[in-house]
């Protein structure tokens, strides 16, 4: 089963997301950038109630959009977001010179860093290589650009499954987002990731307006169940 992870932004998304079946829930906030921040004290805020409701329920927080060489600016603010007490903190990584060096950094942290691996202009074996190497708990495939072109427009999804397996060997966990939606099921179910994220396809009216509680309950019943006539 792939679990949903549902990206939110207030308490009242977050629990709205619980409450119609996410697994994880995940606390950015859209107008901020592809991985844009919540405040501080509105994790902490976010996390406190929902776990008032939903006490095992996984949460994880974006460190925010910094700059790829503001390699320990990164690890603070990555240590900040998990003294808030959320389970995981994700931190954009951009494929390039200072790439291989922000992993090895944040992978020396405190916190149960995700390491966002932003694959618009596709990613090299190497570099996931090296993310497994350093035992994260999981590695997320994602884009940086909210423009239409999902995950499957930037890598294709036989260099998908490779890495896929490669991370699930290592017993860390594989996830992929990057503005999927209805279109591109079929190859989330055949990728069977261990964790896929949405936004936008959660949402009434594009990323940045309210999540709709109906749209996390069609996604849990898609991803939680085989499709119509699929081999058990």
């Amino acid at each position: 089963m792939t679990a949903l992870l549902a990206s939110v932004r207030s308490a009242e998304e977050a629990l709205d997301a619980a409450g119609a079946g996410a697994d994880l829930i995940d606390l950015k906030e859209p107008r901020e950038g592809a991985l844009g921040g919540v405040s501080l004290d509105n994790i902490w805020r976010i996390a406190r109630t929902l776990r008032s409701r939903h006490p095992v329920k996984p949460i994880s927080a974006t460190i925010g959009d910094l700059p790829p060489d503001a390699i320990e600016t990164i690890a603070a603010r990555a240590t900040e977001v998990g003294e808030t007490g959320v389970d995981f903190v994700k931190v954009g990584v951009v494929p390039g010179p200072h790439a291989r060096a922000c992993l090895t950094r944040i992978a020396g942290l405190q916190a149960a860093v995700l390491p966002v691996l932003l694959c618009d202009d596709g990613v090299d074996a190497a570099l996931v290589e090296h993310a497994v190497w350093l035992r994260f708990v999981g590695i997320v495939f994602d884009t940086a650009g909210k423009t239409g072109r999902t995950l499957f427009d930037c890598i294709d999804a036989a260099t998908l499954a490779r890495y896929i397996a490669m991370i699930r060997a290592s017993g860390a966990m594989a996830c992929i987002a990057g503005s999927l939606g209805w279109t591109q099921l079929d190859g989330i179910r055949a990728l069977a990731p261990d964790v896929a994220g949405f936004r936008t396809a959660l949402c009434e009216n594009g990323r940045i307006s309210r999540l709709d509680p109906r749209r996390v309950a069609q996604w849990a019943d898609a991803l939680h169940h085989a499709a119509p006539g699929a081999a058990a």
